[in-house]
């Protein structure tokens, strides 16, 4: 049985606080201190990002630590360029593989793991291609070419995109060959929201973040199909931009997410809404595969 099938039958409303998707955080009510030279700019993921986890986190950290924080969302890969380019001062991001590239360029100081939740490919509650139980690997394989729009693709250098790529390679498929031998393939070129979106309209399937997803399910005629396997762990990291000029700041968000109390919001956020938390804590340790 699909591991997350009751929770979709059950989701509730998204919570009034959360922010729609597209919509940017402006939220600067806490004066800053005089030890604080800047403001803070974190760089985070869509799918942090669009769960409403944010509108939770901020304004808790600002009056905890006295400063303000700007949050700027986009996929892993932008937001791995505002670091290179010193535009941030801390990465909240989940794509390993970058993310160690990143700190062995010398761009990042640690990467540093927080939480972590895990994938899903989620599809029509009918499952026309009959994927459902199957590893990642077949369930893609079996998508693999079949006639009409069939599977929506971030296709925006995200995490999420990333790791769809990982997924079909791992299947034994060129990744190139994948996006360009038929219509069956649609890359949407945007955040997590709406690719859910899209997929819905299609009919069709797409590969999510489980926050994301619960998020969004209330609106959407799509069900997890396939839940388990190694390549669905999705991991959420800290990265400190190398070179910041608000180190004292970025310590202290770090420090934040790390804290008995950043580890306890991380835990319980989500329950209330979808009787079950988005995301699960691992303290800076790396989670082990499911």
């Amino acid at each position: 049985m699909v591991r997350y099938a009751t929770i979709v039958i059950g989701i509730l409303t998204l919570s009034s606080c959360a922010p729609g998707p597209g919509e940017n955080i402006e939220k600067n009510t806490v004066a800053q201190t005089e030890s604080v030279d800047a403001r803070l700019r974190v760089a985070t993921t869509t799918s942090l990002y669009d769960t409403g986890l944010w509108n939770v986190l901020e304004p808790l950290f600002e009056e905890k630590y006295g400063m303000e924080l700007d949050v700027l969302y986009a996929g892993t890969g932008k937001a791995l360029e505002w670091g290179e380019r010193g535009d941030v001062d801390v990465l909240t991001i989940h794509d390993r593989s970058r993310e160690e590239t990143f700190v062995e360029r010398g761009l990042g100081l640690e990467r540093i793991p927080f939480a972590y939740n895990h994938f899903l490919i989620v599809g029509p509650p009918d499952d026309p291609a009959g994927i459902g139980g199957l590893s990642p690997e077949e369930a893609f394989t079996r998508l693999h070419g079949m006639a009409g729009p069939v599977f929506v693709s971030r296709g925006d250098d995200s995490g999420t995109h990333s790791r769809e790529k990982s997924i079909w390679i791992s299947a034994g498929l060129d990744y190139d060959d994948v996006r360009t031998s038929g219509d069956w393939y649609v890359e949407g070129g945007n955040g997590m929201g709406p690719t859910l979106v899209m997929a819905d309209q299609m009919r069709a399937y797409t590969l999510s973040d489980v926050g994301t997803f619960l998020s969004y399910g209330n609106d959407l005629d799509l069900v997890p199909l396939v839940d388990s396997g190694n390549a669905l762990l999705n991991v959420y990291s800290a990265i400190i931009v190398s070179g910041t000029d608000n180190m004292d700041g970025a310590e202290a968000l770090v420090e934040f997410l790390l804290s008995d109390e950043g580890q306890e919001l991380l835990g319980r956020y989500g329950v209330d809404e979808y009787g079950t938390s988005l995301f699960h804590p691992c303290g800076g340790e790396e989670p082990d595969q499911p």
